[in-house]
């Protein structure tokens, strides 16, 4: 069987059919990307992005990148030191926060001066409330002024897996994290967190907590979302439950 012939003019018309079909395929994807959420990460204290190695992200919704720490000035307060991380973030589209621990703090201070679509925190706290009496007591009688830098970020090497005993299960990347830590950054991101005078808890904050937090224990904490048997360091150890409620919540 022959094939139709094309005249000039047909093949003008097929050309310019596949140029249409070819320019609306890549606008379409284009905006496929265009609308995806900013998803900006802060890790713990003790942490870095390796803290949410396990979590499974919404890739196909959200850009999912990780802020890394800056070195805090001295003396500097948490909502300042929040204004320089931000800086590191697209606060002009939409985007959400996710924190844990002194990651969360910090998100909670970067919603007093932008407007997040989201921000929920993972295994922290929202104000200053909801530490711990032995971190707000040193606000007054501050203890940790007298320890070495080198003692203080290798005490954590030490307090870890006597406060958050699960560790054991990623043991080697707990301690990776750890040892890899500014020891300057330590010391003044301790006093950061001593000096913390956010008062006011945001209700629109998403808060996911372990029950067997030993290190903001959850009988002070307002959480959204409680992991039973979770620790500190759930966002490792119980990543496929933090994972469920992320995705739920986002």
């Amino acid at each position: 069987m022959s094939r139709p012939h094309l005249t000039s003019n047909s093949r003008i018309q097929y050309a310019v059919l596949y140029t249409v079909f070819f320019v609306a395929l890549i606008s379409t994807s284009h905006d496929m990307t265009a609308q995806k959420t900013n998803l900006y990460l802060l890790s713990g204290q003790g942490s870095d992005e390796r803290i949410y190695q396990e979590i499974d992200w919404d890739t196909a919704r959200y850009n999912v990148t990780y802020i890394p720490y800056l070195i805090p000035e001295s003396g500097e307060t948490m909502n300042a030191y929040a204004h320089r991380m931000a800086a590191a973030m697209d606060t002009s589209n939409a985007f959400s926060l996710v924190g844990v621990s002194l990651g969360g703090m910090i998100s909670s201070e970067i919603k007093t001066f932008t407007n997040p679509e989201k921000v929920i925190l993972i295994s922290s706290a929202k104000c200053r409330a909801e530490l711990p009496w032995q971190y707000r007591i040193q606000r007054i009688l501050p203890f940790y002024k007298l320890v070495p830098k080198n003692v203080l970020k290798y005490a954590a090497l030490i307090a870890q897996p006597l406060f958050e005993p699960d560790r054991k299960s990623h043991a080697e990347v707990c301690s990776a994290m750890l040892k890899s830590k500014n020891k300057v950054f330590t010391k003044r991101s301790i006093q950061m967190i001593m000096n913390w005078d956010k008062l006011d808890s945001d209700p629109e904050i998403i808060h996911i907590h372990g029950t067997n937090d030993n290190t903001l224990p959850i009988k002070r904490i307002d959480a959204t979302h409680v992991v039973k048997n979770g620790s500190h360091m759930m966002t490792l150890t119980r990543a496929n439950e933090v994972s469920a409620i992320l995705n739920n919540v986002l």
